[in-house]
């Protein structure tokens, strides 16, 4: 699992946290048909980030290991980075 946990809601952020853990932690952010990928190393963790954070949109982790936010729908969304 890469990076720290995220510290309490209480607690002040760790620069290990910030380098890490999404969205701080992203690399790079394009936009590729609607669809924002953020560029990085992030984990389940970081995906029920971005699952609280865009309400109503379909986040997901891609081959890569990089977070996608998907346009809202039925199902879940196929990654557009497959590492093929």
């Amino acid at each position: 699992m890469p990076g720290p946990d995220l510290p309490p809601p209480s607690a002040p952020m760790t620069v290990d946290a910030l380098l890490n853990r999404w969205p701080t932690g992203a690399q790079k952010v394009e936009l590729v048909s609607g669809v924002v990928i953020f560029t990085g190393h992030f984990d389940e963790r970081d995906l029920a980030t971005a699952r609280r954070t865009y309400p109503g949109r379909c986040p997901v982790l891609n081959a890569d290991g990089g977070l996608e936010i998907h346009p809202g729908g039925a199902g879940e969304p196929t990654p557009l980075v497959t590492g093929l």
